[in-house]
């Protein structure tokens, strides 16, 4: 080998533990929320943090997302939505960024989940994402977050009597504005 090949050897070694030993955006799911019911489908919308470590805002190609059913044993888990959302914006530099991702699942998926929810009356759920963001010199990077969670559905008589908490609020605000008079 000429010296040529080894100085192009040596400088690639070096450039390639440089970035990977390069700081990278990191990301969490800090809370998943049903957003709303319809009879259609249900709306869930993660609220992401990903940290920006660089001085200059990285764009954010694409989130991918899916949405499988949780069950007891792995073969019996489904996806019941995916998707992806096409560039939903940028991370600001030097910072932390909260990034809303809804996904919907459809109805048609909801009636397959009779199972589970006939159990114990919740939807058990895993939300996959893959943030998808251009870092300069190395291009594409994933970045892959998972969480499980359970939406405890309400039953009728939930519906029929609402929420108590709202109430006790309402009252202890009329009985405060009584006061006031």
């Amino acid at each position: 080998m000429d010296l040529v090949d080894k100085a192009k050897n040596y400088v690639s070694e070096k450039v390639a533990e440089k970035v990977a030993n390069m700081e990278k955006p990191e990301a969490t799911i800090m809370d998943v929320e049903v957003k709303k019911i319809s009879f259609d489908s249900i709306s869930y919308h993660a609220k992401v943090s990903v940290s920006n470590p660089y001085h200059v805002p990285i764009p954010i190609m694409e989130i991918a997302y899916v949405v499988k059913s949780a069950a007891s044993t792995l073969s019996d888990c489904r996806i019941v939505a995916s998707g992806t959302i096409p560039d939903p914006g940028s991370l600001k530099e030097k910072s932390t960024t909260l990034v809303d991702v809804p996904a919907k699942v459809p109805h048609n998926s909801i009636v397959s989940l009779v199972r589970d929810i006939a159990a114990d009356w919740d939807i058990d759920y895993t939300l996959e994402l893959g943030f998808i963001i251009d870092l300069p010199v190395i291009g594409n990077y994933t970045i892959p977050l998972t969480y499980s969670g359970e939406y405890k559905l309400p039953t009728l008589s939930d519906l029929w009597r609402g929420d108590n908490a709202e109430e006790d609020k309402e009252g202890h605000e009329k009985k405060e504005d009584k006061e006031k008079k």
